[in-house]
């Protein structure tokens, strides 16, 4: 089971996701980040790309899709909060929306 990241951790970890939109969950230990699309096609390819990789990890994001909005949250359940699989789950997203444009 993956770990909470430590103080120490969040520190060196999180400016990174930070700087490219993420934030904190107000009330709980998560990411999140609303991600935007030309339109329903290119919101749903991305996540189906993000699904994808998720089921490779067995790491799931909790999201909800509308038109060309994606609105994500990553948090780790089983360790109540933040871990370097929302980490690695948070890049992945940015570089399939990078590799999408």
């Amino acid at each position: 089971m993956p770990n909470r990241l430590d103080q120490e951790s969040r520190k060196e970890l999180l400016g990174p996701i930070f700087n490219s939109g993420w934030e904190m969950v107000e009330g709980r230990d998560a990411l999140c980040k609303r991600f935007q699309f030309k339109n329903f096609s290119e919101a749903f390819g991305w996540m189906t790309r993000v699904a994808m990789f998720a089921e490779k990890i067995n790491h799931h994001p909790e999201w909800a899709n509308v038109y060309g909005r994606v609105d994500v949250t990553l948090a780790t359940h089983s360790a109540s909060g933040i871990t370097e699989l929302d980490l690695r789950m948070a890049k992945k997203m940015e570089a399939l929306v990078a590799s999408s444009k």
